[in-house]
């Protein structure tokens, strides 16, 4: 086979697949010539894997869509011959640089030693053991504006479930009060919405040093309310949140039933806006799902730009799991990062406890890091995960998390309000359950396997494009984990 040929394949299949999933499952790959069988049967085209994980992965995933556009390009079929290629040496930068997305793996080796602490893929990592010491962030500096300087654009590993929340922020930090005023960003714990919110403020402050900046938790200007309400000081409130440039405030969902917080937050929002000052706000739930909250409010959060960060990918969790081991001078294998990546899948908090147990478990028992290593390590956590979920505790939980019955999931009713949930508690049947469709049709009032596969790939498809959606759900599966 020409190098033309692979290469011509590898660009149409650039244009299929997302920019990290192929520069992680395809940019890798190694192609040898065409081998024409002796007795005239079909071509034959040998490419290489990096390892057996990306073996089997491609060829099931990827494997049947390769042969059709080698053949569509050569012109006649083609079989796709996959092997292991024979291990190389190479350093652990070297080897981060070449499995990685390129744009993940350049800041990924480029902030080798780093340790930054907080949320979204910044957690605090294990002691380290005398061997082999773990590089540390210097301690925050305490400051009024309350940001941790580690917590920058930099040290956040990117990718498409933080691609529109992170563009958005670097919009604000670079023209604060003009567009996106404010910024809403929602999504479940753990997943980098307080490393987003500082890096915004770090950003600021390093090209304004005079800049008015102010972070803190929704609990702390609950805590200045009551305070000042106490002591009847409100004029000291006004002058301490009217004044900033820009107000950075994780967790609004806790001025639930609050009305006293939520009146003096809501003139600080006015007064922060009449004077372009920005405000950026995060929240486990988009703006009008928040309960408890005065509607004046969650229209005014709902006005600016409102923006969601996902539970990361395979291929950002794989690039988060390589990232930290390389900051506590671990190398880790390539199949031992896609392993765990595969197994923990709810946030990063959790991506990085994971990481945290194999690390321990190799430093104490004084193995190298492997598969069967953290299979062992990681027990506990999938023996919880292979527990099986039953259909009818996701009946319940969907049906109380939309404020319908459970007898309206067997029943024939079809308006919006009840059918909508009862195709997504079917969706989740099939995601979280061994059931097959005819076996979850007849769990839904005897329904038929063609109505539930119908539903599946009708959720599946919109939780790709409704980021709402994609929270609902999100929400639901870490309730049915608990």
């Amino acid at each position: 086979m020409s190098h033309n040929l692979w290469q011509s394949v590898c660009e149409r299949l650039a244009t299929e697949l997302p920019e990290q999933q192929f520069n992680t499952w395809i940019r890798p790959l190694q192609a040898d010539a065409t081998v024409a069988p002796a007795d005239g049967g079909m071509p034959v085209v040998s490419v290489r894997v990096p390892n057996r994980f990306k073996l089997d992965w491609i060829r099931t995933q990827h494997a049947g869509r390769i042969e059709a556009v080698l053949a569509e390009l050569a012109g006649v079929p083609v079989r796709l011959d996959l092997s292991v290629a024979p291990r190389t040496e190479a350093s652990p930068a070297m080897a981060l640089r070449r499995t990685l997305p390129s744009s993940v793996a350049t800041l990924a080796v480029d902030a080798l030693g780093s340790r930054p602490d907080g949320e979204g893929g910044e957690a605090r990592a294990p002691d380290a053991a005398p061997a082999r010491p773990a590089p540390r962030a210097s301690a925050p500096i305490v400051t009024t504006h309350r940001l941790n300087p580690a917590l920058t654009f930099d040290t956040l590993v990117a990718g498409r479930a933080n691609q529109m929340a992170r563009t958005a922020a670097l919009h604000v930090a670079g023209a604060p009060g003009v567009m996106y005023n404010p910024l809403f960003i929602y999504g479940g714990v753990g997943l980098g919405k307080t490393h987003l919110v500082h890096a915004v403020g770090n950003a600021l402050l390093k090209d304004r040093p005079d800049a008015r900046v102010l972070y803190l938790h929704a609990e702390q200007f609950i805590s200045d309310v009551v305070k000042n309400y106490q002591r009847k000081t409100f004029d000291e409130l006004k002058a301490k949140y009217h004044s900033l440039d820009l107000l950075l405030i994780d967790d609004v969902q806790f001025f639930a039933g609050k009305d006293r917080t939520q009146e003096e937050f809501f003139n600080a929002f006015e007064a922060l806006l009449t004077k372009r000052a920005h405000i950026i706000m995060t929240s486990d739930t988009y703006p009008k799902g928040l309960v408890d909250i005065d509607e004046r409010l969650t229209s005014r959060f709902d006005a600016g730009l409102t923006v969601a960060i996902e539970p990361p990918e395979l291929e950002m969790r794989v690039a988060i799991l390589m990232r930290k081991a390389a900051a506590e001078a671990t190398e880790m294998p390539e199949d031992v990062a896609f392993f765990i990546a595969k197994n923990v899948r709810a946030n990063v908090r959790e991506l990085e406890g994971a990481l945290r147990k194999v690390l321990a478990y190799s430093r104490f028992s004084h193995k190298d890091i492997n598969i069967a290593l953290a299979r062992d390590a990681l027990k506990d956590l999938l023996s919880i995960q292979n527990r099986q979920v039953g259909v009818e505790n996701i009946q319940k939980t969907v049906a109380d998390f939309y404020k319908i019955k459970v007898a309206d999931m067997y029943s024939k009713k079809r308006p919006a309000s009840i059918a909508r949930p009862r195709q997504i508690a079917m969706y989740l049947a099939k995601e979280m359950t061994k059931k097959s469709l005819p076996e979850i049709g007849e769990l839904f009032g005897g329904r038929d396997h063609t109505t539930v596969l119908h539903a599946v790939r009708k959720i599946g498809a919109e939780r790709t494009t409704n980021p709402e959606l994609n929270q609902q759900l999100h929400v639901l599966e870490q309730t049915l984990k608990a």
